[in-house]
């Protein structure tokens, strides 16, 4: 067995802002636990399926050197309809389309925050 990436975590300066974009780009579900300092990001992943990860947004008790820059890849079923609800959210594109041979395509944005995340289209199986 591998080692998956089980969670994410994104530290904001303004985690209701930043979870606001996010529901409104991808319709993820946000539960606000104020007890807990924390947001509980639902992504639409299935439970016990083998896609997805779920994550959360917090605002650390602590000044540091954050927000920090984390990439990670969100699959979508048209980049060009993501590109532009993400002008529109707020976000910024960076890398409108690149092709990987034999695998798909990506883009790259960055958020609210300036935090560069990226798009994923897989290649349509032949």
């Amino acid at each position: 067995m591998g080692n998956p990436v089980v969670h994410w975590e994104l530290m904001s300066k303004e985690p209701a802002k930043l979870a606001g974009f996010y529901e409104k780009l991808f319709g993820w579900k946000v539960q606000h636990r104020p007890e807990l300092n924390y947001r509980i990001v639902d992504t639409g992943a299935p439970k016990g399926g083998t896609q997805g990860i779920n994550g959360g947004i917090v605002k650390p008790d602590r000044e540091g050197p954050w927000p920090g820059n984390m990439l990670f890849y969100i699959a979508v079923d048209d980049l060009a309809k993501y590109r532009t609800k993400i002008a529109a959210a707020g976000g910024k594109i960076h890398v409108d389309a690149q092709k990987v041979p034999g695998m798909g395509k990506f883009c790259l944005f960055t958020d609210p925050e300036g935090r560069m995340m990226g798009l994923w289209k897989s290649k349509a199986k032949e």
